[in-house]
């Protein structure tokens, strides 16, 4: 059940929306000086070096990063994106950051990051990765658990990354599950879901699941680079956040058009939603 390894899709279009949230939510929450705790339930290496084979294999990051290298629109998150992946390249495209090291350009020295990662070599890599500092704790244990013990926080303040690899098809519940129980024990912690679109209907009651949970203040960003199909693999992928900053559905309302411009076929859309009021 470790077989899942995300060498083979960074930089994907579904990395670029997950990131760019991600960033957009640290940097918003950052803005004050009080402590945070970052939890990364699902970490994968952290970094991934875009020349290897397992990247080469697969070259999914010419359909996302890659396309978005040379933006020169006006959009200042989409700018302020691809500056960050810049951040770890020389001229060319040749690095592309996983959640880890995107959060890790976001955290201050009074600030905590959690990182879940089962997979034996991922989890070296990672600890590897996140090496130079003592506040950036890697743990091989199962994140779904792990982030019930974390919460709540001794800071009082939250934000939670869940992306599973989804290599099974209880990950879908699952992952409502165990953020609903968290939320339970620290309803003011913001909290994403990033989640794959393979069969529609799983994303349908992964939302009602939410939707009827008594969980408030619900959104969720998706983008479709094709129309849904039932042919086997994917075709969008989307962030469901809980608590988000006020400013990120404004962000996103204004990304997610020209994202579906440059990285979907004439059969991509995008979605923008507040699932459950504040």
């Amino acid at each position: 059940m470790l077989s899942y390894r995300h060498s083979f899709h960074a930089g994907n279009p579904a990395d670029i929306i997950k990131h760019l949230v991600l960033a957009n939510v640290l940097e918003y929450m950052t803005r004050k000086d009080k402590p945070l705790d970052y939890i990364d339930t699902h970490s994968g290496a952290g970094f991934f070096e875009l020349s290897s084979s397992d990247a080469q294999k697969t070259q999914e990051y010419l359909d996302g990063i890659a396309k978005l290298w040379h933006y020169s629109g006006d959009n200042d998150a989409i700018k302020a994106f691809v500056d960050l992946v810049k951040s770890f390249n020389d001229d060319a495209l040749a690095f592309y950051p996983g959640s880890p090291k995107v959060a890790e350009q976001f955290l201050r020295r009074q600030d905590k990051g959690w990182f879940f990662e089962l997979h034996p070599k991922d989890s070296e890599l990672l600890t590897d990765n996140l090496a130079h500092k003592k506040s950036l704790r890697v743990r091989s244990e199962d994140g779904f658990k792990g982030l019930l013990g974390l919460v709540p926080p001794s800071s009082r303040r939250a934000c939670v990354l869940m992306d599973p690899p989804y290599e099974i098809k209880t990950d879908y519940q699952q992952a409502a599950k165990m953020i609903i129980k968290a939320y339970k024990k620290f309803n003011s912690g913001t909290y994403m879901i990033w989640y794959p679109v393979v069969d529609r209907a799983r994303i349908d009651l992964l939302e009602q699941t939410l939707v009827e949970s008594g969980v408030r203040n619900v959104q969720l960003f998706e983008l479709a680079t094709s129309a849904d199909t039932q042919e086997h693999g994917m075709t969008a992928s989307g962030m469901i956040v809980i608590n988000a900053p006020w400013t990120l559905k404004a962000t996103m309302d204004s990304v997610l058009p020209e994202f579906v411009e440059m990285l979907s076929d004439e059969t991509g859309f995008y979605r923008s939603e507040q699932l459950v009021a504040e």
